[in-house]
């Protein structure tokens, strides 16, 4: 198990351990001799408004994080302290973005692949190999890998998913000081019985993405 700079007192608080199950991945290509791995994931491919956002992050086998996990199982609270401690300790981190005017030209799953590919080039450090959740890859220039549920199994995935869901979820709050009506602070453009609702009676705004039946 590689040394982590997690003090006690934060392991504690998030009273959760690193699994070495969440770092087969990336110990195998490790000792394939791949330096700098990667971790891709996105957010906001179900919601019905904004964008769809990827994050790409490469960590430092030394400084791993305890307990970070994929960002659907964790609260907001314990998901933005993890999410400020990447943002200063992972080696390198991109972000990429689509938003819902493209979504409705090139659908969302093309437009996921787009936002990933976009994270990974935004990335400082050159990766060598590069973890992605789901069955599909992006088109690298870096080998990759497709791993199903790769955000509960590597914990490369689990910290791009930490970045590229508070990153949206961010975008939605800001959006929705322009967008009120919509409840976008609250329901992040997903599909909530209230933002449904709100649209079958103002109406679709810009940030709407057509494309979807429910809009």
């Amino acid at each position: 198990m590689h040394k982590s700079t997690f003090t006690v007192s934060m392991a504690e608080e998030f009273k959760t351990m690193l699994s070495y199950d969440r770092l087969l991945y990336e110990q195998k290509y490790w000792q394939d001799g791949f330096r700098n791995i990667a971790g891709v994931d996105e957010a906001g491919r179900g919601p019905l408004a904004g964008p769809v956002v990827s994050a790409a992050v490469i960590l430092s086998p030394t400084n791993l994080l305890l307990g970070i996990n994929d960002s659907k199982v964790l609260s907001d609270k314990k998901r933005r302290k993890f999410y400020e401690w990447l943002l200063e300790n992972a080696l390198a981190f991109g972000i990429g973005v689509v938003w819902q005017r493209e979504i409705d030209l090139i659908n969302i799953f093309n437009a996921a692949m787009k936002s990933m590919a976009l994270a990974v080039a935004q990335l400082k450090i050159k990766p060598d190999f590069v973890l992605v959740d789901g069955n599909r890859a992006p088109r690298l220039q870096a080998p990759s890998r497709a791993i199903v549920k790769g955000d509960a199994k590597s914990l490369s995935i689990a910290a791009a998913s930490i970045i590229a869901k508070v990153t949206r979820d961010d975008v939605m709050i800001e959006l929705d000081e322009k967008f009120p009506v919509y409840g976008f602070k609250k329901n992040k453009g997903y599909p909530t019985r209230e933002h449904r609702e709100a649209i079958r009676r103002y109406g679709s705004s810009p940030l709407h993405r057509q494309s979807f039946r429910l809009v």
